[in-house]
């Protein structure tokens, strides 16, 4: 059994995510010997280098797959939070007053200002949304965050390390990197060449704060054509008429089916959802007939998102629904009525 003795603390490098130092629970660090012994014995301190015998490079493998698996830098979906670290300042970057204002290179910690919501246009590109809702944009070389909504000026592109994923550079709408200064301001004119070096202003290390893993970031994440093939695959195979059977012979009648508001729109929903989820309803009424199994259909995202869950079908947690949605979320409801009321085992 697990107690004190079997807890431990892994210790993950601000730069590379992927070296960890291990804290056993004695207070000390594991090392490993050059005998090839492990042991619990090594201090505090640490210059996370590869002389280190506390630091450890860690292969992190996906035991379960994953719908979002095949999406192109999947980690960097709607909704997700990026917290830019300079290198050469050794500072985040900040949205001053949350939004409205510059941004600056000059936070020794990162919190709300200093995290950036992406909206994904594709897998290098990206809007920026602070935490007042508005976009970072550029005037200029002047970086700041004063858009009320996304266009051309605020649109930037993302580049990777190909060594280390998380240090990354981003290129403005003006062909330029963004780079931080030493007076502690962000501008867009810094050149094409790098180093990926801890003295290139241009170079920021990036902590990625998961969001939304939703049905809007799969869509989105894929894009159109791909997102239609995952997304049928799964309605055709996720629950299927066995599981109705299954339910059935071991005493269950009833099932909560959720569905989101552009049901009411498919096969052509609005983008970036894709057609096919009224097919799998129908089917799953179709299974429910069979094995004598009432539905209930549960509309779990209306319109503008009722909450900033993922579940909601939202594209970066902010809540929106409100009265002027009430209307087309009953028409959503009307919609479902109306295609299952003869069914007499809607519930």
């Amino acid at each position: 059994m697990a107690g004190k003795t079997e807890t431990f603390q892994l210790v993950r490098n601000d730069v590379d995510k992927n070296r960890m130092r291990i804290r056993a629970p004695n207070g000390s660090f594991l090392q490993a010997n050059k005998d090839g012994s492990v042991t619990a014995n090594f201090g505090e301190s640490t210059t996370w280098g590869d002389d280190d015998p506390s630091v450890f490079v860690v292969t992190i493998v996906n035991w379960v797959p994953s719908i979002f698996d095949g999406i192109p830098n999947k980690d960097l979906l709607d909704g997700t939070q990026l917290q830019f670290k300079s290198l050469t300042q050794k500072a985040f970057v900040a949205a001053e007053n949350g939004g409205g204002a510059a941004l600056v290179a000059n936070r020794p910690s990162a919190s709300g200002w200093e995290s950036f919501k992406l909206w994904r246009i594709d897998q290098n590109t990206f809007n920026f949304k602070v935490s007042n809702n508005q976009f970072v944009t550029v005037s200029g070389v002047n970086v700041v965050a004063t858009a009320s909504a996304p266009g051309q000026t605020e649109t930037f592109q993302l580049v990777r390390s190909y060594a280390d994923k998380n240090r990354m550079r981003i290129r403005a709408p003006n062909g330029s990197f963004l780079q931080a200064n030493k007076d502690g301001s962000v501008t867009a004119n810094f050149g094409e060449s790098t180093t990926w070096g801890d003295n290139d202003p241009s170079v920021f290390a990036v902590n990625i704060v998961n969001g939304p893993h939703g049905e809007y970031q799969i869509c989105n994440g894929y894009g159109k054509d791909m997102a239609t093939q995952v997304m049928n695959n799964h309605w055709s195979t996720y629950i299927v008429e066995a599981d109705f059977a299954f339910m059935a012979a071991n005493g269950l009648n009833a099932v909560r089916i959720p569905v989101g508001w552009w049901i009411a729109s498919d096969p052509n929903p609005p983008a970036p959802f894709v057609g096919g989820a009224l097919q799998a309803l129908d089917s799953a009424f179709t299974w429910a007939e069979r094995h004598n199994i009432h539905v209930i259909i549960d509309l779990h995202a209306a319109p503008g998102s009722q909450n900033p869950n993922e579940h909601s079908g939202g594209r970066d947690g902010l809540q929106t629904w409100g009265d002027s949605q009430i209307a087309q979320t009953v028409q959503v409801i009307d919609f479902l009525a109306a295609r299952y009321l003869s069914n007499n085992l809607l519930l």
